[in-house]
């Protein structure tokens, strides 16, 4: 591997993985264990409950993302909760299929294909490893990454990763959940862009960058990967959705 001294450190569902896809496929998992229309009921409401917010951070339930949602929702329609963990790996064998469908961030390729000069490219994500190479080469992602970490129990799992990079010099951690993605990195001096809505942040969420989609950050990333004098304790302005 050429040394380069910049990491860029993405998660995978709802970063580079994009669409409803795969929860889904979660939902439907799920509800196996109910009866016909029961289990159609539930799937519909996760479904229109997706449709009107996408990234399952639905108001008033305190879901992180739509796996949580899904997770939150299933014990109001009778869902055993000691089945979930069964029914989200079923659900991820079907990963980037018809049956879980998704797609990449606008311009994702062309953006990683410049950047790869300038930083090392890394994947640190939640998901087994099920389907991930499958699902990055449908994505047209295939051979773009340096190193790719499955099954890390984040925000926890988090510091193995941290503790690889950070020695070889600046991260930028790329997420759309704080207390998951982020929050370990800004917690060791890295810089940190949020993907996704921004309008239920707190003061304890401070991004370095922030933007509702990925591609909106490419510019600024562009500009700190090329900025030799570029350190986390002089980060690159906020962008913010009203500001693209």
């Amino acid at each position: 591997m050429p040394y380069r001294d910049k990491t860029l450190l993405f998660d995978f569902d709802g970063t580079l993985s994009l669409g409803v896809g795969p929860v889904v496929a979660y939902a439907r998992a799920a509800a196996q264990q109910l009866a016909s229309d029961e289990a159609d009921a539930f799937v519909e409401t996760v479904v229109a409950t997706l449709d009107e917010h996408p990234s399952g951070r639905a108001p008033g339930t305190n879901a992180i993302d739509g796996y949580d949602l899904v997770r939150l929702m299933s014990a109001d329609h009778g869902i055993r909760p000691d089945t979930l963990g069964e029914a989200y790996l079923a659900s991820r064998a079907h990963l980037g299929s018809t049956l879980a469908p998704v797609v990449a961030p606008d311009g994702l390729v062309e953006f990683l294909i410049e950047a790869r000069p300038f930083a090392n490219l890394v994947v640190a994500t939640n998901a087994p490893d099920i389907r991930i190479d499958a699902a990055l080469e449908m994505l047209g992602l295939t051979g773009l990454f340096d190193a790719t970490y499955t099954s890390l129990g984040k925000p926890s799992g988090m510091a193995a990763v941290l503790d690889e990079w950070l020695p070889r010099g600046q991260v930028l951690s790329i997420g759309d959940v704080w207390v998951n993605d982020l929050a370990p990195a800004h917690a060791r001096g890295a810089l940190t862009a949020l993907v996704g809505s921004t309008s239920d942040e707190t003061p304890d969420v401070t991004p370095t960058f922030s933007a509702h989609d990925l591609h909106d950050l490419y510019p600024a990333i562009t500009e700190w990967l090329r900025d030799s004098s570029s350190s986390p304790s002089s980060p690159a302005p906020l962008i913010t959705p009203s500001e693209r």
